[in-house]
């Protein structure tokens, strides 16, 4: 199955300095003369981040092209026409091409070639072959780029042609950076002289907690602030005249976690902040859209450009420096910034054609047949209701632990937690593809389990059910008015992949989620087997890796004895699951174990 010709009626696609007008790109003059009598010229910065393993504008789960309601293009193949086009608006001046990391995990494209054939048996990556044509002179590493252990990341930084950037991944004993920190450029202006470029990459502290199985005692990660503190004034030292940080790291100055972290999870804005010399920060990590902000920093009273592209290769960063000569050095005297939407353009053929055959290897991959479904199943609703489709992963998840937990557990009771991590997802009724199964759970986490108390499942329900807003009536309420609730660690809203129902194997739990009452009590009726859960017995509970090594700072999970961990991926379990058994049938592990209820009487929501 190859990638169909993109819709012609969609809209229009551009190349060269038509693409650049249409998207609203501007640019004066090159370089002059103020009047003061100074030498000025442009250096230009353009940025991508959070490309997730996009390369064409397709949506895999879905078999079709990739679309939304912005009308939104992404992946790599675009990126390429749309920097290009700059490149040549700017011939002859220096332009240099950054990205800021997660570039290897995310579609089934990028799981392929980690999993099925992996590039450490041979062959290149397709986002190597991409980004390499694309021409980047360096890139950051995202959080996700240790998903895949760190045989793969290596293989993969092997097959690039630009360096991949860690300033604060260091080795635990000697604390230096096993990533090159910086890489310094040299380039030439207009009037022969060069400019001396300094290119910082940090990444994200979270990598500790998120993928510990893959770095414990291998990397360590320390902050973003306290590492630039060190490694700015080196680049400084060396005689560079700008220094641009690529940060795996969001703009709004938050984490997550809590108190899980030393440092904050999200910190471009502190480096700008407290890090003399910085001149300009390409951010990633939030999945944010940040055309321009200006941050002033404490020490020197300079405004520092921060700007983040949208994720997916939806948007290229475009940073304008407008550099002054002072004395023998540049300095940067002004800065503007603008993203660029990739929607306009077509893809770059020569992308497309490095990529194409391994694009049509997954696409026949993702849509083979691997069993049948008994009904149509869908996670529309799973935010809101217990409903089959999410009980299907509590059910795999659990029976896997089951077998093989080691006689001395053998007879504990075992619970499982699954969240609704697709919406979208959903079972045919009839025959059901990896894509189908994929799209359930499309996060690349492996299984776990822990041996908790019954005090403890309710605690860590309390904490799972701060997803809900508070809701006094028995409706019917919006689903909006319901979900999503806004707390200290979740701004913007709690993310759905943060509300985890738990479930039993050989019994049901059930609970009532009572939204009248306040955060940090609102599980009542929580029983297993038909019996109160009274707090010390005994259960054994299937989690990820993300929820096991504190992703979302859930309580008690993190500290908990571990009585099962194989490193199985649990979207693999799920596919090899199906296989096996060729029929998914809810009757055989769909129940209703919760309810949102309002004072007691069930919530309808509409």
């Amino acid at each position: 199955m190859t990638l169909p010709a993109l819709p012609t009626t969609r809209r229009t696609f551009l190349t060269g300095a038509a693409a650049l007008t249409a998207v609203g790109y501007t640019a004066g003059a090159a370089a002059g003369t103020t009047a003061a009598g100074v030498p000025w010229a442009r250096l230009t910065v353009l940025g991508t981040t959070d490309l997730h393993g996009n390369v064409f504008n397709w949506d895999y789960f879905k078999n079709a092209e990739f679309t939304n309601a912005a009308a939104d293009d992404i992946g790599v193949a675009k990126v390429a026409t749309l920097i290009e086009a700059l490149r040549q608006r700017h011939r002859g001046e220096p332009v240099l091409t950054l990205d800021a990391g997660d570039t290897i995990q995310g579609t089934p494209l990028a799981y392929y070639y980690a999993r099925i054939a992996p590039i450490t048996e041979g062959g290149v990556h397709p986002m190597a072959k991409a980004m390499n044509l694309v021409g980047y002179d360096a890139a950051a590493l995202g959080n996700h780029e240790f998903n895949y252990g760190i045989e793969h990341l290596r293989t993969f930084e092997s097959q690039l042609d630009f360096p991949l950037l860690g300033a604060n991944a260091v080795d635990p004993v000697t604390k230096r950076p096993v990533f090159p920190p910086y890489v310094v450029k040299e380039l030439p202006l207009h009037n022969g002289v060069k400019v001396k470029v300094g290119i910082l990459g940090l990444t994200n502290p979270g990598i500790a907690i998120w993928d510990k199985a893959n770095v414990e005692g291998r990397m360590e990660f320390p902050g973003l602030v306290e590492q630039a503190k060190v490694f700015v004034p080196r680049l400084k030292a060396m005689g560079c005249d700008v220094v641009i940080v690529s940060a795996h790291s969001g703009a709004d100055t938050s984490s997550s976690y809590g108190d899980a972290l030393p440092y904050p999870e999200n910190a471009s804005t502190l480096v700008a902040e407290q890090v003399p010399d910085v001149d300009a920060i390409l951010v990633g990590h939030a999945h944010k859209d940040i055309p321009q902000r200006f941050v002033r920093n404490q020490v020197t009273g300079r405004d520092v450009l921060l700007i983040e592209p949208l994720y997916w290769g939806m948007r290229v960063a475009v940073m304008d420096l407008r550099l002054e000569l002072r004395g023998r050095r540049w300095r940067v005297a002004g800065a503007t910034g603008q993203t660029l939407n990739s929607n306009t353009v077509a893809e770059h053929p020569a992308v497309a054609a490095a990529v194409r055959e391994q694009h049509d290897t997954v696409v026949r991959y993702v849509n083979s047949v691997i069993g049948t479904s008994a009904a149509a199943m869908s996670a529309a609703r799973a935010v809101v209701e217990d409903v089959p489709i999410i009980d299907f992963v509590n059910y795999v998840q659990a029976d896997a632990v089951k077998a093989a937990l080691p006689a001395q557990d053998a007879a504990l009771p075992v619970l499982s937690i699954a969240a609704p991590f697709n919406r979208g997802a959903s079972f045919p009724a009839g025959e059901v593809t990896v894509r189908d199964v994929a799209g359930l759970y499309i996060y690349d986490n492996t299984l776990l389990a822990v041996k908790v108390t019954g005090q403890q499942v309710k605690d860590y329900l309390e904490y799972s059910v701060r997803y809900f807003k508070a809701v006094t009536t028995i409706g019917p309420v919006p689903m909006s008015e319901v979900t999503n609730a806004v707390t200290p660690e979740a701004p913007n809203g709690t993310p759905d992949y943060n509300f985890d129902s738990v479930a039993g194997l050989d019994a049901d739990l059930t609970y009532d989620i009572d939204l009248a009452r306040p955060v940090g009590d609102r599980i009542r009726n929580l029983a297993y087997g038909g019996v109160l859960v009274a707090g010390p017995e005994q259960f054994v509970l299937a989690v990820n890796n993300y929820r096991q090594s504190g992703g979302g700072g859930f309580p008690h999970v993190k500290t908990a004895e571990v009585v099962y961990n194989r490193q199985v991926e649990i979207r693999q379990l799920l596919i090899d699951w199906v296989t096996e058994h060729g029929t998914i049938d809810p009757a055989q592990f769909a129940s209703s174990d919760w309810r949102l209820v309002s004072g007691g009487s069930p919530i309808t929501v509409s």
